[in-house]
């Protein structure tokens, strides 16, 4: 009888110490971490976090034997690039830099590496490499009054259908005070004083590019 109850005593301990100390491990999960905790985390790195991606642009419009001049922005602070190849003709450097010469047509999409210190995560990036179409401006004079708005266009004719141009000011000091020429090609704002001005415009189709000179002439 006596051993009978040594061995009931024993085992209420033992369920005692049991509920007492907590679960070492959990099923389907790694000791130390987070269920469901990115594996990036696990191995003690910080990802980089964007749930709207980590490049301001991912898709680019180039032309057929024309020096790539376009520059991959990257949205955070620090990121470094992995050099490769992004289509036929076409590189990436480790600063973002596209460089090369497309030589064949085409859309290409092709992964990019960015990495910020030790973590790193792969980017889509699109080149539409389309065939060189011969384009020209539409407006480079626009007359307007001083104190009165000015609403213009630049504008392009020709250039491969479906592909927006962009407009950029080389000099802004050439800009009368108070009118500015956007990206889009619009020419804006309340000259305030009467004048002719030149002002140089870099515009790009595809990345087909050229210097023009816009004439604004205000009385």
């Amino acid at each position: 009888m006596r051993q009978r109850w040594v061995f009931l005593l024993a085992g209420l301990a033992m369920c005692g110490l049991t509920a007492a100390v907590p679960s070492i491990t959990t099923p389907g999960t790694t000791p130390g971490t987070t269920p469901g905790a990115p594996l990036a985390l696990m191995a003690g790195r910080t990802p980089i976090h964007s749930p709207e991606g980590v490049l301001v642009e991912n898709t680019f419009y180039l032309t057929q034997g024309i020096e790539v001049a376009q520059q991959l922005l990257p949205t955070a602070k620090g990121v470094a690039f992995r050099p490769g190849y992004l289509a036929v003709g076409v590189r990436v450097d480790q600063g973002g830099r596209l460089y090369g010469k497309p030589e064949r047509l085409g859309t290409y999409v092709a992964p990019v590496r960015l990495c910020t210190g030790p973590a790193c995560r792969e980017e889509q990036v699109t080149l539409v490499v389309l065939g060189n179409v011969p384009w020209e401006p539409r407006e480079l004079t626009f007359p307007g009054r001083a104190g009165a708005p000015l609403d213009g266009e630049i504008g392009v004719n020709g250039g491969p259908p479906g592909v927006v141009p962009t407009f950029t000011v080389t000099d802004y000091a050439k800009l009368p005070e108070g009118v500015s020429i956007g990206p889009d090609g619009h020419v804006g704002g309340v000259p305030r004083a009467a004048g002719i001005s030149e002002v140089p415009v870099r515009i790009c189709v595809a990345g087909n590019c050229a210097g023009v000179v816009v004439r604004l002439i205000v009385v």
